[in-house]
């Protein structure tokens, strides 16, 4: 057996317990946490190797490594650690941590994940949609005025081809590219430390990732956090319908020139109506969930809580929004509308950096343990 040399971080262990893993050193490595997790893999099971490389301060080890992703949070083993040592809440605190390691630019992971950045990263659409409204002449002494006399439209004030679509566009852009050089270092330092043939081909992986994530197979494994499993399903195919949403008015805009409103028998409206919907009826199941199970799992940390507040702002505002257009209160209406834009800019601006990026690092993990065969 080849000799090992160990160099532990003791500030990256302090940083994980600052991160919400503040009950790492509770662990005493009796291995509870692994026997009752039934999302683990066989070979090389989690989560007692993470507990103890992070006690240790492998940074190297923890951060390129695809297992802390395989782990759904189901919370089993934090449930039955006799010592509290919550290992859910340990791993949820890498996971954020593998993030802002490999973001970029990294003050951004920084900003994200603080509190105290929290009015800076409003401000920022704020004022992007208020120098709109002020180009457009909208804005008088510093205040939006709101068009009176005709029929409520969005468009009045925000014409999307000219207004909003640019800045959206950006947006996804700059979200993709951020997202892409993000996991291409991950990928890259999962293959480094973790060499293991055979491997399988990339595309066969991918597939049985994507069957993966459309089922949620692996959330019904879980057993304290059972009911997760619906309320993530309700809010990913819920984003999958705006998604089409969205797509389906571009494609009005674009290639049939109509611009709305659209009236509400209108096949984009029955889409967008029903995703809003059930986006709101599932991430307020997260929240009940959370609290539900907080004893037993914890409540999360504000890396948590702040990506909620988002979705429930993207929702909210824009069901309200159409609300108030239909019940034509301009004075409402309209500020209501802006903002929505803003929580969708937040929402999709900082995603490489907030806990949205799940999705992606989650997704790239589970190909990697597919393709290497670890999973």
């Amino acid at each position: 057996m080849s000799d090992q040399i160990i160099k532990p971080d003791l500030k990256f262990t302090e940083a994980i317990i600052a991160a919400g893993g503040e009950s790492l050193k509770k662990c005493y490595q009796c291995s509870t946490c692994t026997v009752v997790c039934d999302v683990t893999p066989d070979r090389k099971p989690f989560p007692r190797k993470e507990m103890l490389y992070a006690q240790w301060g492998l940074k190297d080890k923890l951060l390129a490594s695809p297992d802390v992703w395989l782990c759904h949070q189901c919370s089993d083993c934090t449930a039955h650690c006799p010592r509290g040592a919550k290992p859910g809440e340990v791993l949820g605190a890498v996971r954020k941590m593998t993030i802002q390691e490999y973001s970029s630019p990294s003050c951004m992971g920084k900003m994200v994940n603080d509190a105290k950045f929290a009015i800076l990263l409003f401000a920022i659409p704020t004022i992007i949609f208020l120098f709109e409204l002020f180009i457009q002449g909208h804005l008088t002494n510093g205040i939006p005025r709101i068009p009176n006399g005709q029929l409520m439209s969005y468009s009045l004030m925000f014409p999307p081809t000219a207004y909003i679509d640019p800045v959206f566009v950006l947006t996804a852009i700059f979200a993709v590219v951020m997202f892409y050089k993000g996991v291409k270092k991950y990928w890259a330092a999962m293959a480094a430390n973790h060499p293991e043939p055979p491997r399988k081909d990339v595309i066969s992986a991918v597939i049985a990732t994507i069957q993966e994530i459309l089922t949620h197979s692996v959330f019904e494994k879980c057993g304290v956090a059972k009911d997760r499993s619906i309320a993530h399903k309700i809010v990913f195919y819920s984003f999958v319908g705006l998604a089409i949403t969205t797509a389906l008015a571009a494609s009005y805009i674009y290639v049939f020139n109509y611009n709305g409103p659209y009236p509400q028998t209108n096949i984009v409206k029955w889409i967008g109506n029903v995703s809003g919907i059930a986006l709101l009826v599932g991430i307020t199941m997260v929240i009940l969930n959370r609290f539900k199970n907080q004893e037993k799992s914890g409540i999360g940390s504000y890396f948590d809580w702040f990506f909620i507040f988002i979705v429930y702002g993207v929702g909210l505002t824009g069901m309200l929004a159409q609300i108030l257009r239909l019940a034509n209160i301009p004075v409402l209406g309209y500020p209501m509308y802006f903002a929505h834009l803003v929580f969708v800019f937040v929402l999709f601006a900082y995603a490489p950096y907030s806990k949205m990026a799940h999705m992606v690092y989650r997704t790239t993990a589970m190909v990697f343990a597919k393709y290497s065969n670890r999973s």
